[in-house]
């Protein structure tokens, strides 16, 4: 008798999950504006359930630094591969797509980039910089990867004052191991502990996905843990495998059990819990600021 374990089969949608793609002419608009400005997003790089809603709203969250990332987080789309040098004509670009799109809230992310001095924090401050030149009154709100614990670098982000600064845990300690295997979770929750003591006046928002295999209890723990470094915002969405290369879904968490985590989440002290299957750390963004 082989001693192998069987496959795991993929565990079927629910009802809850499956999305109805709008039709709407400014998706095409969105998706073209982007293309014609020669930008990432994280919406088309990592495969976004929302990617079809935020398009067809004229929203989009701009992924700065290039496509490729020097890390390969499990869970992730976005590909490693050979890395391109900054380009320093991105943040205009980026500026002039928020322009054009009439945004209220502009949402900045990266790849990381492990292989730049400062991580990309110039690059993210330049960014914010320049927004702010183009749309004085647009709100910037930036996921930033962990700058390897650099405290000097989260500094230069700060400096350029952000009205959110947020990066996301992921999932919870158990899983790092297999799930962000290039990263650590203490070092994560300090870069959002630094910031509230760098920056006080700047809300801290931080996330994670459930799904890959973890407890409810360890999700209690982190909540435990970001409300006593006072984080602001916290997120909560359902893991969903992007490819069959990924780790498959462990489970689907029902909507219910979303409003649970909110509810925990609230009790513990954090402001601001946005917790429901398809909520994402930029999706509808705009609504905490």
């Amino acid at each position: 008798m082989s001693s192998e374990k069987p496959l795991q089969k993929p565990l079927r949608i629910p009802p809850w999950l499956r999305i109805k793609l709008p039709s709407n002419e400014n998706f095409s608009c969105t998706s073209g504006l982007i293309d014609d400005l020669r930008l990432n997003t994280v919406c088309q790089s990592a495969k976004c359930p929302n990617k079809w809603e935020c398009f067809s709203r004229n929203v989009a969250t701009f992924l700065v630094m290039g496509s490729i990332c020097t890390r390969n987080c499990a869970f992730c789309n976005i590909e490693p591969g050979d890395l391109a040098p900054l380009d320093p004509s991105e943040p205009g670009r980026v500026a002039e797509a928020a322009r054009r799109l009439e945004l209220k809230h502009v949402v900045i992310t990266s790849v990381t980039r492990d292989d730049l001095d400062d991580g990309g924090s110039g690059h993210f401050a330049a960014t914010i910089r320049a927004v702010r030149q183009v749309l004085p009154a647009c709100t910037v709100e930036v996921l930033i990867p962990d700058f390897q614990g650099d405290e000097s670098a989260l500094g230069t982000v700060l400096d350029a004052r952000p009205d959110v600064l947020n990066h996301n845990l992921e999932t919870v300690p158990p899983l790092y191991g297999t799930i962000r295997p290039q990263a650590d979770y203490r070092q994560s929750l300090a870069v959002l502990e630094n910031a509230k003591r760098l920056a006080p006046a700047i809300p801290t928002k931080s996330g994670i996905m459930v799904g890959l295999g973890e407890t409810d209890d360890q999700i209690l723990a982190v909540l435990d843990d970001l409300a006593a470094i006072r984080c602001d915002i916290v997120t909560i969405g359902q893991y969903m495998q992007p490819s069959r290369r990924h780790p498959l879904v462990q489970r689907y968490v029902e909507p219910e059990r979303f409003e649970w985590y909110a509810e925990q989440g609230e009790q513990r002290g954090i402001r601001r819990m946005h917790s429901a299957p398809l909520v994402r750390s930029s999706y509808n963004a705009a609504e905490f600021v």
